[in-house]
């Protein structure tokens, strides 16, 4: 036998030609129809002490995509082989997969033989050799977090409302919003009874009216899924996204109604959407609330809010567009 494959494509013929193409070639190949499956196969993989020598990873899937992937296996086995295969690819698309190390691309169509001639380009390694590295840390937040929507009864006098707000103690952002409510405040503290009392003192201010209070759960993700989603926001997600508190320059919140027995499906796939700044869970994992990127035309919906409204188990999605009221 030439090797084991593992084989990521949402297409099930395209899994079904490849496992018996590679077959026929004397390779072994297990085909996942995601991401999330796939990070499954690894898992399992590794705890029954078998080797995977190869990765073929499609880009576009339906939860996350292949480069994503990418980044979060090649920081877990180093020296894999990885060959992404896409038939929409550009040339920035191939210079960003083939600039991980050792990792090959090729586009769609191809022929078996252009498969294993690519497969041979790549040096040898496998999951089991690589040095798997030490796993994050589960814990997404240290502290307690939590968000408050508000609306303005005083409107003479808004901005010095808002202002208040804005520089409360405790208070890591508020944003001035346009939609079902005025202000959204995320608050972290070392405990619940100190995030009890920043809501009891801004419930205590005048000319504020609180809609809602929210604590921030950890979102029910099993233990392969978890880790990953971790390992990515190290290397990704936080550093370039999370750069200031209080305002970084994102378009709009969003609150997401879901059917909260899909979550995890939900959760990842928003998490990983790129217009999606950050993602957090709240109300028994029934609604997701995120900051969202993405500029639209006055008057029509932002294709991002489309987009999360087609994802299957999202009842709802409402959108709260930021306001730019001061300059940090």
């Amino acid at each position: 036998m030439k090797g084991n494959i593992l084989i990521i494509d949402d297409e099930a013929e395209i899994r079904r030609n490849l496992t018996v193409g590679l077959t026929q070639e004397g390779f072994s190949a297990v085909a996942c129809p995601d991401g999330i499956s796939a990070i499954h196969e690894l898992r399992d993989s590794d705890e029954k002490g078998i080797k995977y020598d190869y990765l073929i990873t499609d880009i576009f899937m339906p939860d996350i995509d292949g480069l994503k992937i990418l980044k979060v296996i090649k920081e877990q086995y180093p020296d894999l082989p990885v060959l992404v295969i896409t038939g929409y690819g550009d040339v920035s698309l191939e210079l960003e997969a083939v600039s991980e190390h050792n990792t090959g691309y090729l586009d769609k169509p191809f022929e078996i033989s252009e498969l294993v001639e690519a497969l041979k380009e790549l040096t040898p390694g496998s999951t089991l050799s690589s040095g798997k590295a030490t796993p994050a840390e589960p814990e997404i937040r240290e502290s307690i977090s939590a968000y408050l929507t508000i609306r303005i009864t005083d409107t003479d006098n808004s901005l010095g409302v808002y202002k208040k707000l804005y520089y409360l103690e405790g208070v890591q952002r508020c944003e001035a919003v346009r939609g079902d409510f005025d202000i959204i405040i995320l608050a972290q503290a070392p405990s619940q009874d100190e995030i009890d009392a920043i809501f009891e003192k801004i419930g205590g201010m005048d000319g504020i009216e609180v809609v809602s209070v929210d604590r921030v759960e950890r979102p029910k993700l099993d233990r392969d899924v978890n880790e990953f989603i971790n390992i990515y926001s190290n290397l990704v997600k936080e550093p370039s996204n999370m750069t200031s508190s209080k305002n970084p320059g994102t378009t709009s919140y969003v609150v997401v109604d879901i059917d909260k027995d899909a979550i995890q499906q939900i959760f990842t796939t928003v998490f990983f959407i790129d217009e999606v700044v950050f993602c957090d869970v709240i109300e028994d994992g029934a609604k997701l609330v995120g900051m969202i990127t993405g500029q639209s035309a006055v008057g029509k919906t932002p294709r991002i809010v489309e987009k999360l409204s087609q994802i299957d188990g999202v009842l709802r999605v409402r959108e709260a567009k930021v306001i730019k009221i001061m300059e940090e």
